[in-house]
């Protein structure tokens, strides 16, 4: 059973809470960090992005950059842009976009439970990446950005959460992209003392957006377990922050590909190269394709777009081999445009998110020859890959909306 615990919690006051939540540190480059950043001084990315406070001669991953990040954090508690709480709490944190809204409980979760997998992945890390959330967070002794977690719904946890939701909030604020924030504490002993029983009862949670971010969280706890032999377990680098949500209530989002090239193939052998590898096709002309089931895709090539079907013998009833963008880079992108792997190979790019099928079509207008337009992935497909302890390709999921940075810290010490 997962080990889901509240925190003593480092926060912004109520009245600087909009304008230092950020976006995640990693769905910006370095100019749209700083941009982010000269918009608003107060914004988390000076801290998360720390670079920014440099010139563009520093390099991103100098020590520097991180001992700045640890000077700003302490500097805005000591001034009183952060404040901590004097004993611990879960908080609900809800995040409405257009008529959606997620609800999540935000707690701290166990390293010992991702080490022995009740805490669910589905998708490797690199440790390259990893390196530069292990230094932040070691040198500022902090987490600063939540692991996205995902649990199966469970009654009682819901209930609890809709009874705080009744009451007022402690942040609810709008962000500049339009997304509604809202924040409730829980901090009476009989409701932590229900929450926590709740989650002992779920069998585990699951990473839904966040890998790296989770594996450097547990690398730096197991770091200071070596440095503290001693340790008992209580200690508070032995947990990293995240927030839990609902399976039902999550939706993700399109994550399309982009290819550069045919692969030395005119438009008229490439379409006949896709028709031999089992995929139908229907011209749509100037009509966007945005696919409304499973096994299908658009394609936008030479200004038009196109209908691609799978056919069932592409399909498959493992967890992995099954997914939409399996079956795209196993039987179409590898076989017939040479993508033999999508993590390393330069001519092919993702586009997810909000951006949509316009962003394909520029991409193509560009710097690319040919575009792919995907149904999302599932919850239910997510779960099930986790479950069977595999791994999904690269670029699967788009979540949306994304957690905000700087509206909860944990202190690892």
């Amino acid at each position: 059973m997962p080990r889901v615990t509240p925190f003593r919690c480092i926060r912004p006051t109520p009245e600087l809470a909009d304008r230092i939540a950020a976006l995640p540190y990693d769905v910006y480059n370095r100019e749209e960090a700083l941009a982010e950043v000269k918009r608003d001084p107060l914004s988390f990315l000076k801290i998360d992005r720390a670079e920014t406070q440099f010139p563009a001669n520093v390099d991103t991953y100098d020590q520097q950059v991180y001992e700045k990040a640890k000077e700003t954090l302490d500097s805005m508690t000591a001034d009183g842009s952060f404040i901590s709480e004097e004993f611990p709490c879960y908080y609900i944190y809800e995040q409405v976009m257009g008529n959606r809204s997620q609800s999540g409980i935000v707690a701290c979760s166990s390293i010992d439970d991702y080490q022995n997998q009740i805490i669910k992945k589905h998708e490797n890390t690199r440790e390259d990446k990893e390196l530069d959330r292990i230094r932040h967070v070691d040198i500022t002794d902090t987490h600063t950005g939540p692991i996205f977690l995902v649990y199966r719904s469970d009654k009682e946890l819901n209930q609890i959460v809709e009874k705080v939701r009744q009451t007022v909030p402690l942040y609810d604020f709008t962000s500049i992209d339009g997304i509604a924030h809202r924040v409730w504490r829980i901090s009476e002993k009989e409701e932590l003392k229900q929450i926590e029983q709740a989650f002992d009862r779920i069998p585990c949670t699951y990473i839904a957006d966040g890998h790296h971010r989770c594996a450097s969280a547990v690398k730096v706890g197991l770091k200071r377990r070596d440095a503290h032999p001693g340790y008992t377990g209580k200690e508070e680098f032995n947990r990293f922050l995240s927030v839990l949500f609902p399976d039902d209530q999550l939706a993700i989002l399109p994550y399309n590909r982009a290819v550069k090239d045919l692969n030395q193939m005119t438009p008229a052998e490439f379409l006949n190269a896709v028709e031999q590898a089992g995929f139908s096709i229907v011209c749509k002309g100037n009509e966007q394709v945005s696919p409304c089931e499973k096994g299908t895709f658009g394609m936008f090539l030479e200004e038009k777009w196109y209908l691609l079907t799978a056919d069932e013998t592409l399909h498959s009833e493992d967890p992995v081999k099954g997914l939409d963008v399996s079956i795209l880079q196993d039987h179409l992108l590898n076989p017939v445009l040479n993508i033999q792997d999508p993590r390393i190979d330069k001519r092919i790019d993702f586009i997810g998110g909000i951006p949509g099928l316009a962003e394909l079509e520029r991409r193509v207008h560009t710097d690319m020859r040919v575009a792919f337009s995907m149904y999302p992935t599932s919850i239910a497909e997510l779960l099930a890959v986790a479950d069977a302890g595999l791994l999904m390709p690269p670029k699967s999921t788009w979540f949306e909306p994304k957690l905000r940075s700087g509206l909860f810290l944990h202190r690892l010490s």
